[in-house]
């Protein structure tokens, strides 16, 4: 049974979080740079954006993480230090060494990440002074886990962050995360932050094996705009302070339970940053069923979700069907349209290659809720997928369009 419990990233045992207004952003009154610490040293696995063009902090993380072991993450938003060169990079690692050096642990066990502008150096006055603070600050109560969630937020509108507890045997295994998304949002993660933490005990390769596979369902499956961006990633910390029985690749069904909590956390996590989509005033559920793969389902989904003629008119509350059919016309997979059924919200709007006439009248009244399912059937086979997207609305155009360098 997963129960959701307050308390984020600072809900599991031994773990705490401080974060400060350092002079990054504006506003005084937001927080924009943050530490995750653990009392005790922790299993971690990371995942990574795809992009080529990848920010200083994801080239130094990226050798971080091949030894397994982390003590604390440190954060910074408002400032991306991406496409900085050799000078960015040195600044991703000061700011590893000033944190360790603070909680006297080993530089090579700090998570650096920065989200924010691209093209900027650090103001490393300020980073420093920000990381001092934060340290000052660390506690566990529900407040520090809010105010990293607030730390890590850009053009967020809410700050995202859950907790769930699960029983492994005779002992409970707490998960937390805090995560920052809501434009640039593509498969393959980008833009967004999502930092896991847990009690549980788990060999490193299993907890390499459940992220990887709980990503892959999750944050791999959302898409706003289909921009991909520099700076993202996904990582989990495991410090074992549950002291349950050793989670491994053999050890199935405690390795279920896990796994369950954990995609619970990272869907709820990949849904919220929908929800927060930029300027979004819809939640849209696209499935794509009987498809002959996997590969082609979710190409077609990825059509269909990134469409800015499908995400307008699901703005406009218009059920127009040809922008979906089309969408998924030209997703280089092999359709024949005298097998397609097309559904919103359940209704029957497209089949046997052509629209249901006259449309259903309620589906007027459905096109006005703040969640649409489109579901998509190919018959081709029997494979199937879900993406979760948003609409497109003209705040996204004004939002983007004064988000200035």
């Amino acid at each position: 049974m997963i129960k959701t419990i307050p308390g984020g990233v600072i809900a599991p045992k031994g773990f705490k979080a401080g974060s400060v207004h350092c002079g990054i952003k504006r506003n005084i009154k937001n927080h924009d740079i943050g530490i995750i610490f653990s009392e005790e040293s922790c299993k971690a696995a990371a995942l990574f954006t795809t992009n080529q063009i990848v920010a200083a902090p994801i080239k130094y993380c990226r050798k971080i993480i091949q030894n397994g072991a982390v003590h604390a993450i440190v954060v910074n938003s408002g400032n991306a230090n991406a496409c900085t060169g050799k000078k960015g990079y040195n600044d991703a690692e000061k700011m590893a060494h000033l944190t360790s050096k603070h909680l006297n642990i080993k530089s090579n066990e700090v998570i650096v990440a920065s989200t924010g502008i691209i093209g900027r150096l650090l103001p490393m006055k300020k980073i420093q002074s920000g990381i001092s603070k934060s340290i000052a600050h660390l506690g566990n109560q529900n407040t520090h886990s809010l105010n990293i969630a607030k730390a890590i937020m850009t053009t967020d509108i809410v700050p995202k962050h859950i907790a769930v507890k699960t029983r492994l045997g005779r002992k409970e295994v707490t998960i937390g995360a805090i995560a920052k998304g809501s434009g640039m949002i593509s498969p393959k993660m980008a833009t967004m932050f999502c930092f896991i933490t847990t009690d549980a005990s788990i060999s490193l390769n299993t907890l390499r094996s459940c992220i990887k596979k709980s990503v892959e369902d999750s944050f791999n499956q959302i898409t706003i705009d289909g921009h991909m961006s520099t700076s993202d990633m996904v990582a989990i910390l495991a410090n074992g302070m549950a002291h349950n029985q050793n989670i491994t690749s053999s050890s199935k069904h405690n390795l279920t339970l896990f796994q369950k909590a954990l995609d619970y956390v990272t869907l709820h996590m990949a849904k919220a940053i929908v929800k927060d989509g930029e300027g979004a005033t819809k939640f849209v559920q696209v499935e794509i069923n009987e498809a002959k793969s996997i590969s082609d389902a979710r190409k077609i989904a990825r059509m269909i979700a990134e469409s800015p003629l499908v995400k307008t008119a699901i703005n406009g509350e218009d059920p127009n069907w040809g922008r979906i059919i089309s969408a998924a016309g030209y997703a280089d997979v092999t359709l024949d349209e005298s097998r397609l059924k097309l559904f919103i919200n359940k209704i029957t709007i497209y089949k046997n290659g052509l629209p249901v006439t006259p449309i259903p009248k309620r589906l007027l009244s459905e096109m006005k809720k703040d969640e649409i399912k489109i579901q998509l059937h190919l018959g081709m086979g029997n494979k199937s997928t879900t993406l979760w997207t948003c609409d497109l609305s003209k705040e996204y155009v004004k939002i983007n369009a004064e988000y200035h360098t």
